[in-house]
């Protein structure tokens, strides 16, 4: 038996960019908008869409994962409420969430940094694609 080969991922596709780099800012913007209020996680998620003009829209097969991971890790607690007869948890992001938020600001921010500077060298629009993510 021979193992099948993993099928390569195309490089040139800009769906491709857009979902690895989806997946990775959907994390940072759930902190961010928790910083501001705590939320329930359809709320999250409309909100982290308007805060990114639509680039970035999660779904709850994305939001409810990541808000498991960060109150595992301490990050974000919830309160259990009731609303119309159901229940629902409103997230609240903890001080060991706002250190991390500061963190993945500067990260985030290093590597703006290096996009621009990549953008100076290879000016975006010589691929012939249209940009249609994030501003």
């Amino acid at each position: 038996m021979h193992a099948v080969p993993k099928p390569t991922p195309d490089l040139s596709s800009r769906a491709y960019w857009n979902g690895t780099i989806k997946m990775s800012l959907s994390k940072f913007f759930i902190l961010r908008v928790l910083h501001d209020a705590p939320m329930h996680g359809y709320d999250i998620a409309r909100t982290v869409e308007r805060a990114t003009n639509g680039c970035c829209s999660p779904s709850e097969g994305t939001i409810y994962p990541v808000l498991r991971e960060f109150e595992e890790g301490g990050y974000v607690t919830f309160e259990t409420e009731v609303v119309g007869g159901r229940e629902r948890k409103v997230y609240t992001l903890t001080d060991k969430g706002r250190d991390a938020l500061r963190v993945a600001i500067d990260a985030w921010m290093e590597i703006t940094d290096a996009l621009v500077h990549a953008d100076k060298v290879v000016p975006r629009g010589e691929t012939g694609q249209v940009d249609t993510c994030c501003p």
